[in-house]
């Protein structure tokens, strides 16, 4: 029986490990090896780690948590979670499963791009779907912003960075060009960009959220209380997957879902202290 058992190796999980470790709980990390950021070329608006390759930063991460010895690493997939606040069981993909007092949530969303031919080439470098992520690296370019609800809103925020942002309703394919892009419209005609803006729908990556019955938002995402904490007692989420009722959608950030982590763990000692002293 562990404390914790934290499902997702990505920066909500590898920091909620960092914080049970040092504070000397039993924990297991289980990793699938799948992440959110798999297609970027390089992570940004993260303190000290502005530009750094995503696995640069796991990798890191994987050797500071190796110190802590009770935290435990393993490179395998969950495939089913259930039970109640004490006594959680986690099914694996291989192996025996696993028990814990309490669950950490951390497995992120499943991003689904727009259906156009070339884009899942590009997007991760010269497309994006985030202005903070990626926004500054098409400075002093044409960025072509994808037609959607949200398109006025993006070249609001792209105006201070790019020197000429166009809204384009009608892409049927982008290639690669250099550090660019070539957007083809319908009537094939071709603009040139720094870099191109589209919108991603997101699902949950896995279908633990249902299995536990967690409540939902209108959005997708798991609610969560200011402390990481589900409708379900023992069950906590913390990452792009989790974010409270007032806010509706996550800031989409590694430093952002880290800190959610770290928050996420601190809560699971927390209330196993509150409940110890409460008899």
């Amino acid at each position: 029986m562990h404390d914790v058992i934290i499902i997702g190796g990505g920066p909500a999980g590898l920091q909620a490990a960092l914080t049970l470790g040092r504070m000397h709980r039993y924990a297991v990390l289980l990793d699938s090896g799948v992440y959110r950021n798999d297609p970027a070329d390089a992570m940004h608006n993260f303190l000290t780690r502005d530009g750094t390759d995503p696995a640069e930063l796991r990798a890191d991460a994987l050797r500071e948590i190796a110190t802590y010895e009770t935290v435990e690493v393993r490179r395998v997939a969950a495939t089913e979670v259930s039970g109640t606040e004490g006594d959680f069981t986690v099914t694996l993909a291989e192996g025996e499963p696993l028990r814990a007092r309490r669950l950490l949530l951390a497995t992120g969303v499943r991003d689904t791009l727009p259906d156009i031919p070339g884009l899942p080439e590009v997007f991760g470098s010269a497309a994006a779907h985030c202005p903070f992520c990626h926004g500054h690296e098409y400075a002093g370019g044409r960025v072509v912003i994808e037609g959607s609800e949200h398109a006025q809103a993006m070249v609001l925020m792209m105006a201070p960075i790019a020197a000429e942002t166009v809204v384009v309703d009608d892409i049927v394919e982008v290639r690669a060009s250099g550090d660019g892009v070539v957007v083809t419209r319908a009537d094939g005609t071709e603009i040139d960009a720094r870099g191109l803006i589209v919108k991603t729908t997101y699902a949950q990556s896995t279908p633990f959220a249902e299995q536990l019955g967690l409540t939902m938002l209108p959005t997708g995402c798991i609610e969560v209380d200011g402390f990481g904490r589900t409708s379900l007692a023992g069950v906590y989420a913390a990452g792009d997957l989790a974010t409270t009722a007032e806010l509706q959608m996550p800031m989409a950030s590694v430093l952002n879902a880290a800190a959610n982590g770290l928050l996420a763990a601190a809560s699971c000692v927390r209330d196993e202290v509150l409940a110890t002293l409460a008899g």
